[in-house]
């Protein structure tokens, strides 16, 4: 393939993977219902999980992580056009790199590249979300509760920022899904330029 038709057939391929990431976890229960990418309690608060189903109130936890998935999904329908973005601004080489480089090599270049904007992005809508399913009232009844339980250590998380972060890593979840399964299956590659490309890779790397 000439150098045009690898960086447009690469370019193809990560508009298709990085687009059908996003519309995956946007969906209701792309998150919730995935479970490489559920955001759960966050990791300092676990014992606070733990105490409260110990006490019968199982079902505020699962409000809270229900509700905390729900501002992800809300979040992930606004990551297309960053992608597309980053996409639009990969240099030659920058295209050689990730088609001849490791089966992770274009969700790393795509880590490196937007994740600040999809922080940015993705915060305000995130905390918006938060409020409107309500997930800061349930975590704060959660946190209250747990406060009040003799000797406990009392628990202060920035939930807008664990959501966003979680919501972040797990786009890159997909992408990097979407990724290994181009390189690898050549049924996933849907248009002649698609197999000209990679093929040619496979072999370039054997």
């Amino acid at each position: 393939p000439t150098a045009s038709e690898i960086t447009s057939g690469l370019k193809e391929a990560l508009e298709k993977g990085t687009g059908i990431s996003s519309d995956r976890l946007s969906l209701e229960n792309g998150y919730l219902g995935n479970l490489d990418v559920k955001i759960l309690f966050p990791e300092e608060t676990r014992q606070v999980e733990r105490t409260l189903r110990n006490l019968g109130l199982g079902s505020m936890c699962d409000q809270v992580i229900t509700s905390l998935n729900r501002a992800a999904e809300d979040a992930a329908k606004e990551a297309k056009p960053i992608f597309t973005d980053a996409i639009k601004q990969m240099s030659f080489q920058d295209v050689q790199q990730i088609l001849l480089g490791e089966n992770n090599a274009a969700t790393q270049y795509f880590q490196r590249t937007t994740t600040n904007s999809l922080s940015a992005k993705f915060s305000p809508i995130i905390n918006n979300s938060l409020e409107k399913v309500e997930a800061t009232k349930y975590w704060d009844d959660v946190m209250t509760r747990y406060n009040k339980v003799p000797l406990v250590k009392p628990v202060n998380t920035n939930l807008t920022a664990y959501v966003t972060e979680k919501a972040i890593q797990g786009l890159f979840v997909e992408i990097a899904k979407e990724e290994l399964k181009i390189r690898q299956q050549v049924g996933a590659r849907t248009s002649p330029l698609l197999q000209k490309v990679f093929g040619y890779a496979e072999r370039e790397k054997k």
